[in-house]
């Protein structure tokens, strides 16, 4: 390590070498945070950020409460299933919950002007008022997929659904938020497709290194008019996402 070299990143460099030797195999336990700073002579925050770094670069687990763990070689696949949900909580954390994980995500949105893209998909003018927001989500506190969702202030601006992370409606989905505008979406349009993850997007969902993801262009529309009412794109780790349609018939 050079005077210049961070100490976090040089924690890091440590850490990652035993990983990717070997000597820490996947599944492992990793040092506490405190046994961190106590070999190394730093403080809790460097620790922190170490593991940090490990985590996004898709190294390490995270798990509340329970310490860093080396992420294992082989997941378990989560499920989507094409059949129609009338709750109110979000179909991601309602649909990995089915399955025995817990689903969370992070978002971020802003109030952008359509570009021609989004405008054609939405139905509006270019430059039309719109609300962005970006998510990650996650399953077991690992990023499992991304989206990016679009919807128009024209229909949302008023309301107290226009930020879809906030207020009283926050946490469900596209088709529970509209229907407090007496909207009632049904089933969203979906255009299904495969590819290779840019290295941005392996970066954010923890591919290491990038591989395949399935990627879905999805549009909400009113039943009654036929108008989109959000569009998105969604990007999910090839490696995690099963794809199932139909149902098996009850047994008479």
């Amino acid at each position: 390590m050079t005077d210049e070299t961070p100490m976090y990143l040089a924690v890091a460099d440590a850490l990652r070498v035993r990983i990717e030797s070997g000597e820490l195999a996947p599944g492992a336990r990793l040092p506490s945070v405190a046994e961190i700073s106590a070999e190394w002579s730093c403080s809790n925050s460097v620790a922190t950020r170490a593991y940090k770094l490990l985590a996004d670069e898709g190294l390490v687990i995270s798990r509340h409460g329970a310490g860093h763990y080396v992420r294992g070689s082989e997941m378990p696949a989560l499920l989507i299933r094409r059949h129609r949900r009338r709750s109110e909580d979000s179909p991601f954390a309602e649909g990995v919950a089915e399955q025995g994980a817990v689903g969370s995500w992070r978002h971020e949105s802003t109030t952008e002007q359509a570009a021609d893209r989004v405008a054609a998909r939405l139905g509006i003018e270019h430059g039309a008022p719109i609300m962005h927001t970006s998510y990650v989500y996650l399953a077991d506190d690992l990023p499992v997929q991304l989206a990016e969702s679009w919807e128009p202030l024209a229909l949302t601006g008023q309301s107290l659904i226009a930020l879809p992370e906030v207020g009283p409606y926050a946490g469900v989905g596209v088709a529970a938020r509209m229907r407090v505008l007496s909207v009632d979406v049904g089933d969203p349009v979906e255009r299904v497709s495969a590819r290779m993850a840019t290295r941005q997007e392996a970066q954010a969902l923890g591919m290491t290194p990038p591989g395949p993801v399935m990627t879905i262009e999805r549009t909400y529309y009113d039943q009654a008019t036929g108008r989109p009412v959000e569009t998105a794109d969604i990007v999910m780790r090839g490696d995690r996402w099963v794809s199932v349609y139909g149902q098996v018939p009850a047994a008479t």
